[in-house]
């Protein structure tokens, strides 16, 4: 499937279901794993569990490949892996805890040749 299709079908499935601050990220020249990653963030155990599952539902409905889907006990975060793109669904605390938008935003700079002397 399309990335970008992919991308859309997985925004609207957190969207339909209340979402707070989606946030999509390019990491297609900082990793060879995923191009995409999308965190979100929901308001309980129970709202983070069906966020992720209406992605995943809907993913798989369009006919996309669902690799795995992690965190599904506790709720505080998780993860839907789409292949190209990496779904984070997180409770507000754990999202402000670990900082994935900081994380996967900071593009490595090329150091520069110093001559040998």
């Amino acid at each position: 499937m399309d990335i970008r299709k992919l991308q859309k079908i997985a925004v609207a499935a957190l969207e339909d279901i209340k979402a707070k601050d989606i946030e999509i990220l390019n990491t297609s020249k900082i990793s060879a794993l995923f191009d995409r990653v999308i965190i979100a963030t929901g308001d309980s155990n129970r709202h983070v569990k069906s966020l992720a599952k209406n992605v995943h539902d809907k993913v798989k409905e369009a006919g996309g490949q669902v690799i795995g889907v992690e965190g599904e006990a506790s709720g505080e975060w998780v993860l839907v892996d789409l292949g190209d793109i990496v779904v984070h669904v997180m409770q507000p605390v754990v999202r402000a805890y670990y900082n994935l938008e900081e994380l996967w935003k900071v593009v490595p700079k090329r150091r520069k040749k110093v001559a040998e002397e």
